[in-house]
């Protein structure tokens, strides 16, 4: 990302988080995109390929947003559509609801939030409408979030695995207490954290009341190990440059594919000296965007 690019994109989440809203933030330019409302009233961006063909099944992907931010301001900070649009996905980009202190959030977990509001009902609703209005493949649909939208991933991950295929969580957790995430079916997951975060820590954080969440390693492997990966076949790939900010490919790839289910797998991506929110390299989005394609249900 150029320093103009990044300096706008910045400016872009900062005016967001302090109170202008995504309708102030204007669509990216280069997918033409769609307002999907009836699930809750609560508007959604779709973006399609420019030559989106209704004949074709798509693979489609979720972007949700951290505490405090957008859809909007977070897919523009990524330059997600633009890349969906080059790699054929269809984006949904969907924004969560205020919470007591009026700070936008997803409910992914409401003993800790004390909030009431059902967003995995939410996105259920909404991914039927996606799948209602567009050609999307049922056997690829995938979750992207970063923060508290990666822990939302991890809940639908938990409650909702009939209806997504493999997540991809930047710098979220599951819960601590894995009897608090029982899925009926497997899926894929990859984590992407970072070792400086001191927001959600990399090596997890225990409480005595269990509303803590595991590091990431562990929570990995929990998910590995539902989807029947042997976990000591791990490998470790080539490493990645994924944060402008971190000298060299600072990423260490740990992936768990010897064993699975049929297309499913697990994968850890440590971002070593990275903190909450990476500065993306040019690589980031297409890196993770490939690594979803790879996981079929």
């Amino acid at each position: 990302m150029s320093r103009p690019a990044l300096l706008a994109a910045l400016l872009s989440l900062v005016t967001f988080v302090t109170g202008c809203g995504d309708e102030a933030l204007p669509p990216l330019p280069d997918s033409p995109s769609y307002v999907l409302t009836e699930a809750e009233g609560r508007p959604a961006q779709v973006y399609v390929p420019r030559d989106y063909d209704p004949a074709t099944q798509y693979p489609l992907v979720v972007l949700l947003h951290g505490y405090g931010a957008g859809g909007g301001a977070q897919n523009l900070y990524f330059g997600l559509s633009n890349q969906t649009t080059a790699q054929q996905f269809i984006l949904l980009v969907p924004n969560g609801t205020r919470d007591s202190t009026g700070t936008s959030f997803w409910n992914s977990d409401p003993r800790i939030s004390g909030e009431t509001v059902d967003d995995v009902a939410y996105l259920r609703r909404l991914l039927a409408e996606a799948q209602a209005n567009f050609r999307v493949d049922p056997q690829r649909v995938y979750l992207f979030g970063h923060s508290n939208g990666g822990f939302m991933s991890y809940r639908m991950a938990c409650e909702a695995p009939d209806v997504i295929t493999a997540i991809a969580s930047l710098n979220g957790m599951p819960p601590e207490d894995a009897s608090e995430c029982t899925p009926e079916l497997p899926v894929s997951v990859l984590q992407i954290h970072g070792t400086a975060d001191d927001t959600v820590l990399y090596d997890g954080r225990a409480t005595d009341d269990g509303l803590g969440y595991p590091s990431a390693p562990v929570a990995v492997e929990r998910f590995a190990e539902a989807a029947g990966c042997n976990l000591d076949a791990s490998e470790e790939g080539e490493a990645l440059d994924l944060d402008d900010a971190l000298p060299g490919n600072e990423t260490v790839v740990l992936e768990y594919e010897q064993g699975c289910d049929r297309g499913l797998g697990a994968a850890l991506w440590t971002m070593e000296g990275g903190g909450h929110l990476p500065v993306r390299s040019d690589t980031f989005v297409p890196s993770v965007l490939t690594w979803l394609k790879r996981h079929t249900r």
